[in-house]
């Protein structure tokens, strides 16, 4: 009976957040409250609060997701690639490709006051640490190799964050450039001037 409970505990808590995730990829944190969510999920907006302390929790819970979501999308898109330079490249354009994909979470993840969803900034160190995570791997094998001294790495790493942050703002923001295919490029050459 424990365990049957248990299951159906999980399985409410998972209509909150996937409730959530939809409300942030479609309309964005502005649009996040209890009972939006609790109306997306089905529940009253009495029964979010058996599950989840707030709405900021569950948004919490939602960065988390989105954010092995996007690891996990990079790294099959590089996974022919191999280890060093080649498949950096590939994931660091597979990141900036999902974030294209979902605006709304390029939103949340780059836009929004993290700082206002949780006050021990959890969520941002989620957020920066994700592109890091992402590549660190062949970071090290660049710098076994000796592809690039650690000093170049170091640099290339920080250049890579706050890069691929000014392209999407620029292009999903402004349109800048006019094309995706003229921002894919864009972001191969930016890429390819990091890993010299």
């Amino acid at each position: 009976m424990v365990r049957k409970k248990e299951i159906h505990e999980q399985r409410v808590r998972g209509y909150f957040i996937d409730a959530t995730k939809e409300i942030l990829k479609s309309e964005g944190l502005k649009s996040v409250s209890v009972r939006n969510i609790a109306d997306r999920a089905g529940y009253s907006f009495a029964t979010l609060y058996n599950y989840f302390k707030d709405a900021k929790e569950l948004v919490f819970h939602c960065v988390e997701d989105f954010r092995k979501e996007c690891l996990d999308y990079a790294t099959v898109k590089a996974a022919k690639q191999p280890a060093g330079t080649r498949h950096l490249k590939a994931l660091f354009l597979a990141y900036l490709e999902y974030f294209v994909q979902y605006p709304g979470i390029y939103e949340l993840f780059f836009k929004e006051a993290l700082s206002d969803i949780d006050d021990n900034g959890n969520t941002t160190m989620l957020v920066v640490s994700l592109l890091p995570t992402l590549c660190e791997a062949d970071w090290q094998h660049i710098a076994k190799q000796k592809e690039l001294s650690r000093k170049e790495v170091e640099t290339s790493k920080s250049a890579l964050l706050l890069g691929s942050t000014g392209m999407l703002s620029l292009y999903l923001g402004r349109r800048y450039p006019s094309s995706y295919a003229s921002f894919l490029k864009e972001a191969e050459n930016f890429i390819d001037q990091q890993l010299k």
